[in-house]
């Protein structure tokens, strides 16, 4: 057991996301191959649906807080920084800034619309339109 999984309750909806197949595809665009999400048809299902997601606080952007990134795993292991794939991570566009100030990887959770996104390339696989920090 990791340490992430040691602190870490378990989630549903990292369990869906998990659920996620990528193919690695040629982006026309910008020439570069990217991997492009088949979503399961259960997780499909709750697109457009209030969702709650629990996970590791990663700052986007210092100056940015109505912008925040949930990790299934804190930042050592994370997306970006370690070995785990597109589907441990989120992005939460909150309705309004936090009351609390967040630190690097503390567990919050979040509520907000699931939207999936399996073309653009330039924005996260995973999203959480008018979110909430609720925990």
């Amino acid at each position: 057991m990791t340490l992430a999984s040691a602190q870490r309750p378990p989630d549903r909806m990292w369990e869906l996301f998990s659920k996620t197949r990528f193919t690695e595809k040629l982006n026309r665009k910008f020439g570069q191959y990217f991997y492009y999400p088949n979503f399961p048809e259960e997780l499909k299902k709750l697109e457009g649906q209030p969702v709650e997601l629990q996970g590791f606080f990663i700052p986007l952007e210092m100056g940015n807080v109505n912008t925040l990134i949930l990790s299934k795993y804190p930042m050592a292991e994370c997306f970006f920084c370690g070995g785990s794939g597109p589907e441990s991570v989120a992005v939460a566009y909150l309705k309004s800034k936090p009351t609390q100030k967040l630190k690097m990887d503390q567990i919050i959770k979040v509520r907000g619309t699931l939207q999936l996104n399996a073309e653009d390339v330039e924005e996260m696989t995973f999203i959480l339109k008018n979110a909430e920090i609720i925990k």
